[in-house]
């Protein structure tokens, strides 16, 4: 595990795409339980280099019904981006994840993960790469029916601020996905 750590933590394979250079923000361990695949680090977690360091990861964590502590305790859970690196931004937030990141990586670090019981897809990107035909055409069709995907993944919108429009439009989500999230992941972390 080691050695694939270091060889992506040291990935240069679209540097010349990163106006900022790459970072690849990961964390995993042979025993991570949870498996969360997101988009990719933002402005703020490139800059500190620990993943979900920023409100999403607030939010994410409120979700999940557990604390930092808990959360970056790479035994409990890993955290593996479609993109690792900051993409840049566009003109509506951040840009996509790279697309070379999750073909080249994923696999050889999800082979090593042994005691996985649950991988939480946040967002479209992670949902549209692992679920490929068997997914809902829309985000909130894939959320509103999430238990077609368990009991292997547990789907998600992204836990940005910017999509509080989102939850207000979807109430059924707070009401009934994040408690079933928060009783799965408890039953897990015992």
């Amino acid at each position: 595990m080691n050695k694939l750590f270091t060889e992506i933590s040291n990935c240069q394979i679209c540097a010349s795409e990163l106006l900022l250079g790459p970072r690849p923000v990961f964390a995993a361990d042979p025993k991570s339980k949870i498996v969360i695949i997101g988009q990719a680090p933002g402005l703020a977690v490139h800059r500190t280099g620990v993943p979900w360091d920023d409100k999403s990861g607030e939010n994410l964590r409120h979700w999940m019904g557990i604390d930092s502590q808990v959360f970056y305790d790479v035994t409990k859970i890993a955290i593996i981006p479609m993109g690792f690196c900051y993409p840049g931004k566009g003109k509506s937030g951040d840009l996509p994840p790279r697309k070379e990141c999750a073909p080249l990586w994923h696999s050889p670090l999800l082979s090593l993960l042994h005691e996985v019981e649950l991988t939480l897809l946040i967002g479209k990107y992670a949902q549209d790469y692992y679920l490929k035909n068997t997914a809902k055409s829309t985000l909130t069709a894939r959320v509103k029916n999430y238990t077609a995907y368990l009991p292997e993944y547990f789907v998600l919108p992204h836990p940005s601020p910017r999509n509080n429009i989102w939850m207000a439009k979807n109430q059924w989500f707070k009401a009934e996905v994040l408690p079933d999230l928060k009783n799965r992941i408890e039953q897990i972390l015992m």
